[in-house]
């Protein structure tokens, strides 16, 4: 089973690093004219030199108006959407701010709400395209030290399912990822935060995974190459029957025998 996306153009939001970046290198390695975004042009910039192929980038804040504006400019038209970008970190549930909730769904929701729907249109039209929303085992199995990441999530799973629905029977496929706690700088760091102590990482991540995510069934940290696997698959001709679908790589953390 070979993945072409030869001729086919993408946008992955928050894809200077971590995932985005993975899913970014999976998608230019299958052929894809890719375009990357995020708030830092230096890290970008670096990153698409490190990317096989065609690869462009856009820097700009998407949760603004300016930033929306800019990079719809600079990308008009894609034939795959991949809407990474978010932000996670814990916290005590009952000091959880106003304000830190609406950054958390300003970020983690509206600005793919907003690139689908601008996009999507577009896509229907030409009869093909894929638009895609990295979501996370959280929406599900939400955690206590940050419900408002999880809530996020949880929305993701019904906007992708009702813009699969206005997409319906048009050639276009919306579908969401439900990642696994995975191996990133930003979940190092948190992990770094949760496990006291100066231990060797292996031990850390070992810690971690059984105090705080026992629920695994991988019982380590999932690599941003296998997340960016499913993506890239979903992204392609391949999938043109997956569509409206949450679909877990999440190393079995989540308990279910149903998707």
């Amino acid at each position: 089973m070979r993945i072409d996306l030869t001729g086919k153009s993408a946008l992955v939001t928050g894809s200077s690093q971590g995932i985005g970046l993975a899913v970014a290198a999976g998608l230019a390695g299958a052929g894809a004219r890719v375009v990357l975004t995020g708030r830092d042009a230096g890290r970008l910039e670096e990153a698409a030199a490190g990317l096989p192929g065609e690869v462009t980038w856009v820097a700009g804040d998407l949760t603004t108006d300016a930033g929306h504006a800019a990079l719809i400019e600079a990308v008009p038209a894609v034939d795959v959407l991949v809407n990474n970008l978010g932000i996670f970190g814990s916290a005590d549930p009952l000091a959880i701010s106003d304000d830190e909730w609406r950054r958390y769904f300003d970020t983690n929701v509206l600005t793919g709400v907003r690139l689908t729907r601008h996009h999507l249109p577009a896509m229907t039209a030409n009869g093909w395209g894929r638009v895609l929303y990295v979501s996370s085992d959280s929406a599900v199995v939400t955690p206590a030290e940050m419900i408002h990441y999880g809530v996020t999530k949880t929305a993701l799973l019904g906007v992708h399912r009702g813009f699969a629905k206005a997409a319906a029977g048009t050639g276009v496929t919306v579908n969401s990822v439900l990642a696994g706690p995975t191996r990133t700088g930003g979940v190092e760091d948190f992990v770094r935060e949760l496990v006291p102590g100066d231990l060797p990482w292996e031990e850390a991540q070992r810690r971690f995974m059984a105090e705080f995510r026992p629920q695994s069934l991988l019982q380590r940290l999932i690599e941003p190459e296998e997340i960016a696997n499913m993506v890239c698959y979903l992204a392609s001709p391949l999938a043109s029957a997956t569509t409206g679908a949450a679909v877990r790589v999440d190393g079995g953390y989540v308990d279910a025998i149903l998707p």
